[in-house]
């Protein structure tokens, strides 16, 4: 497909302040004036947040199951930040809580990369405790639900190889 040569302004002006390009495009959009919204652009945006939304789903949900996966598997280093996984675990909780009531229908999303999200997480706290991944159970610690319950923590995993001699 041939693009046309000449843009319209509020093309241009979204190449030049972006800002005013989204008032003006919402402003229009309001007024009803349809022929002269940039829709190029306005789809190209639109498509970009719902992948942000997804990105974002994923991000929260591995630095979830990460900070699970240290309060269980990681014992020298557990009682000393037990107090602060938690914490991050509540916050990225709420986090995922707050992008579902947004858009829920992201929570299919989240059932279809749970598996390879628990995966990443398992990688992320192998790198982050500098213990070997086997120490981190290869079959997810628990269901997508008690995962998400703000009251479900994972059962200590005491007496593994992850505790010093």
């Amino acid at each position: 497909m041939v693009k046309p040569i000449i843009q319209s302004a509020t093309q241009i002006l979204y190449n030049q302040d972006y800002y005013l390009w989204l008032r003006t495009t919402i402003n229009q959009l309001r007024a009803g004036q349809l022929s002269a919204v940039d829709l190029d652009n306005l789809l190209e945006e639109l498509e970009t947040m719902g992948r942000r939304e997804k990105r974002t789903i994923e991000s929260f949900l591995i630095k979830l199951l990460e900070h699970l996966l240290k309060l269980k598997c990681w014992d020298n280093e557990r009682e000393r930040n037990q107090g602060h996984w938690k914490g991050e675990i509540r916050t990225f909780r709420r986090e995922i809580k707050k992008a579902l009531i947004d858009s829920l229908s992201l929570k299919p999303y989240i059932l279809e990369i749970f598996d390879e999200c628990y995966q990443d997480a398992r990688t992320e706290a192998s790198d982050r405790s500098q213990l070997p991944i086997d120490i981190f159970p290869s079959i997810p610690i628990g269901s997508l639900e008690q995962i998400l319950d703000e009251n479900w923590f994972p059962e200590y995993n005491h007496n593994h190889h992850g505790k010093p001699d």
